[in-house]
């Protein structure tokens, strides 16, 4: 059974979000853990700034459990998630994961970055060896529905991300960027989409910090940008007019005291900083400072709100198109369900079919005439295979349920008319006797 337990923007704050985040680095050992834990087939996690998801193949799972793990894992109490958490099973689970690949479960409605960091949770479980059949079934399905999503709707057309929200709100607040420095922080896939905006909203210099030189450099080929290490950030954050940060650091690299020290050198010009981080960045006492607006991704609501307006007919095809994935799925689902079913028949019949051609093959051998043995053969293989079928057939059309009589009508192929037929039936009384 498909289980998932969640919490995301819609049910819980920043604050609350950002202590149950489980950071890239640790991400492996919680899959391992979770699996064992909760004796679960496969176990599959996402967690990114506005959400973080459970994902269980498991069988008699109580999300109390599931819960009970979550909490246990961040050392909480299971009271403090319980009101802020919710659960999907089955058919619903496997709507709600598709609508999130699709962006349409988003802060920024159909945003395209979530498909990412989606498929980098399944690459991560695939790794760990966390990820079973079932999930690998429902993810391959979920990625499918926001492929089409995004090709058959308008809802990807414009750039839309929670990057492009905060960049958007730079815009609004700075008339003119061409002559303002930009500082990112973090050298990860929404500090490069933020880099990218900036550049095409005509930004003037952009400093890029990160823990290791090596991305950063690589980003700042990419956008014509100055990279620098983390450590670095205090010798020139008075040189920044705008900061955006998003690393995947537990603790904040920016704390008020080297942000006032900034502001002095600054003869206190205003800055602009965006945290997109969850855990945070910047630590939240720096928006008390009075030349600084400080900005998290739950502050970006009146900017997304827009673009959510824009795109509601786009969003209405795409859950279309999700409901038709979500059959497919389903019948998948299904048929892997119940294949030892139609292997067991096949393996039957198979059965039957060597029985009779060892003993064609004997008789054949004792010197009987090949017309009369493969004459025999035919007879006795057509036998045994219909005689069960048979056998139900009789039953279904003696009890009169007509719901049974066309099951097994579409079962057998049999056309309506010969079902009718009374010389059929009469043969069907013959050869079920």
């Amino acid at each position: 059974m498909f289980t998932l337990l969640g919490i995301n923007h819609n049910t819980a704050p920043l604050e609350v979000r950002e202590k149950v985040a489980i950071a890239p680095e640790n991400l492996a050992s919680a899959l391992v853990a979770a699996g064992k834990d909760l004796c679960a087939e496969g176990v599959t996690i996402l967690s990114t700034c506005n959400r973080t998801e459970i994902y269980l193949d498991a069988e008699n799972l109580k999300s109390a459990d599931v819960l009970g793990w979550l909490a246990k894992w961040h050392q909480l109490g299971s009271d403090q998630l319980s009101e802020i958490t919710y659960e999907y099973a089955g058919e619903a689970a496997a709507s709600h994961l598709m609508r999130v690949a699709a962006g349409l479960d988003s802060m920024v409605l159909g945003e395209p970055q979530i498909l990412g960091q989606l498929k980098s949770a399944y690459a991560v479980a695939e790794k760990a060896g966390t990820l079973s059949s079932g999930l690998h079934q429902v993810f391959q399905h979920s990625f499918a529905s926001a492929k089409r999503v995004r090709s058959e709707t308008a809802i990807g057309q414009s750039p839309v991300s929670v990057a492009y929200a905060a960049v958007s709100l730079a815009r609004q607040i700075f008339a003119d960027l061409a002559n303002k420095t930009v500082l990112l922080i973090g050298a990860g896939e929404t500090i490069a989409l933020v880099g990218r905006h900036l550049k095409d909203q005509g930004i003037g210099r952009v400093l890029i910090a990160n823990r290791t030189a090596e991305r950063a450099d690589d980003l700042a080929d990419s956008l014509g940008a100055e990279s620098i290490l983390l450590s670095d950030i205090p010798s020139v954050l008075h040189e920044a007019d705008i900061v955006f940060s998003s690393t995947a650091s537990q603790l904040p690299l920016l704390g008020k005291g080297a942000v006032e020290s900034a502001l002095r050198q600054r003869k206190h010009r205003m800055m602009f900083m965006v945290d997109l981080a969850v855990p945070r960045d910047i630590e939240v006492e720096v928006g008390e400072l009075d030349d600084v607006y400080l900005y998290t991704v739950d502050d970006l609501s009146e900017v997304i709100e827009e673009n959510r307006r824009s795109r509601e007919q786009a969003a209405q095809e795409a859950e279309a198109l999700i409901r038709e994935e979500l059959i497919r799925w389903k019948n998948e689902a299904l048929a892997s369900d119940y294949s030892g079913l139609i292997r067991g028949f096949r393996s039957s019949a198979d059965q039957v079919r060597q029985q009779e051609l060892e003993k064609a093959i004997s008789m054949l051998e004792s010197g009987q005439r090949m017309e009369e043995v493969m004459t025999r053969f035919a007879h006795n293989l057509t036998q045994k295979l219909i005689h069960d079928p048979t056998a139900q057939l009789k039953r279904v059309i003696q009890s009169g349920n007509t719901d049974e009589i066309n099951l097994a009508r579409r079962l057998f192929g049999i056309e309506e008319a010969d079902a009718k037929d009374s010389d059929n039936d009469q043969l069907i009384d013959k050869e079920g006797s």
